[in-house]
Order: C-alpha cells, then structure tokens, then sequence
C-alpha cells in the first residue's frame, strides 16, 4: 500500500508547474500560512508552521516572505490526526505508540491563484512509550511532511 501511495503522489506530481529553481519555475519566494487545525488535536498545527517555516528557511531554495511579496503561497490544513497502540509488552501494557497525521497540502500562485500543487499527504511515526512523549512521535511525523513538501516544491523529481 505505501509503494501506491508513493507512487501516486509522484505521478499525481509530475506536472506542468515545478518549484524547483533549476527547472521551468519562475518562483523565487514563498509564503507560508498558519496550518489549519481541523482535529481536537490544539497547539501541534501552531509548531507545525514553524517547523516548515524553518525548513524553507534553511533550505533555501525559495525565500520565506510575506504573503504581498511572495510568488507561491503554501497553505496546510491538518485533517485528522490520531494516535494508536502499535506494540504491547508485558502484562499487555502499550509499549509503543503511533502517531498517524493527514494533511492537505496546497500551493497556489499568488499571482492569479491556481493551484500549483494540491494534495493529502499521509505522515506515521512511532515513539517508545516507556521513554519518549507523544511529542516526540509528533515532531517525526512533522519533520517526514516537511521532506515531502521540500521535495515536492524545491527539489528536482
């Protein structure tokens, strides 16, 4: 199911638009909106932002700007996020959990608006139940969305 998935997504990414700066892409600046939060999940869409913020920051492909001033406009919504038991130990007490978090990802060109890309891309990671927090399942399932949006609008396919 996951090589699908991948497959899909650079199928379903392969278009006329391309961020990269060593191809067709006239892009030079981005902006980046405050994720929407559509779970009961409250404050991870918060440090979401930041976290793809500083990763186009570091990257530095396409410069960080203000929503005025930018050519794209990155815009993520998290649509369902949740958190299940992925292995027991002893006395069947979880000793691994999961954390699984969707998002609809969308670029658009802020000149006229269209869509540059639009997808859902689907993010897991686990943490050790007896010596990590859900914060730490959390901050590697945001960091595999930040390589998949990176690779999806700055690198080359």
């Amino acid at each position: 199911m996951p090589l699908v998935v991948a497959a899909a997504m650079i199928v379903g990414g392969c278009g006329v638009y391309t961020l990269n700066p060593k191809g067709k892409s006239s892009f030079k600046t981005i902006a980046i909106e405050p994720f929407e939060n559509k779970t009961a999940q409250f404050g991870f869409t918060d440090r979401l932002t930041e976290i793809v913020t500083d990763a186009f920051i570091k990257d530095g492909n396409l410069k960080v700007v203000p929503e005025e001033n930018a050519d794209a406009i990155l815009i993520g919504t998290l649509v369902t996020y949740s958190r299940v038991p992925l292995r027991f130990g002893l006395n069947d007490q979880v000793a691994e959990y999961k954390v699984r978090l969707e998002f609809d990802i969308e670029v658009r060109n802020a000149k006229d608006q269209s869509d540059i890309l639009k997808d859902r891309f689907l993010q897991e990671a686990s943490y050790d139940a007896a010596t990590e927090t859900e914060d730490d399942g959390q901050q590697r399932a945001a960091q595999k969305l930040v390589d998949a949006i990176l690779n999806r609008t700055t690198k080359s396919w």
